[in-house]
């Protein structure tokens, strides 16, 4: 079973954007909220979020394509489908979710990787909070 997502309304008169780069390829576990593609707009430029975990099955929409609010991205199963053909036999089929379970935990370690480059940007936002440069002119 898998779930199509869709490029979303990213604005009230964004009707359509541009796949600008992909962050996930085909076979990447991603979790609820992982970014997985960058997209640019007339007005935007924003990372979309995957809206369920799962396993990215296929991208229908290639880098530098322009799609209409709306359109399918891509689709992203629970794994059982990229299993199947690479284990044919049905034995073997029933253990690669076992193998998936450990092929997560190190693709798990690269993400918090790239949450560590995020948490490097994180904190030049969180500067000029501290600094109540309101109060200040307010005092």
């Amino acid at each position: 079973m898998s779930e199509s997502v869709s490029l979303p309304a990213l604005g009230e008169s964004v009707t359509e954007g541009t796949v600008t780069r992909w962050l996930k390829n085909v076979g990447d576990r991603v979790e609820v909220d992982e970014p997985l593609l960058e997209v640019s707009t007339d007005k935007v430029d924003t990372e979309i979020p995957s809206p369920v975990a799962g396993v990215i099955e296929e991208i229908l929409v290639q880098e530098d394509e322009t799609v209409e609010v709306g359109a399918e991205l891509v689709r992203i199963g629970d794994g059982s489908a990229s299993a199947a053909p690479a284990e044919p036999e049905a034995p073997a089929a029933e253990e690669a979710p076992e193998v998936e379970a450990a092929e997560t935990e190190p693709t798990d370690v690269a993400t918090p990787s790239v949450d560590s480059d995020s948490e490097e940007e994180a904190p030049a936002p969180a500067e000029p909070e501290p600094a109540p440069a309101a109060e200040k002119p307010a005092a």
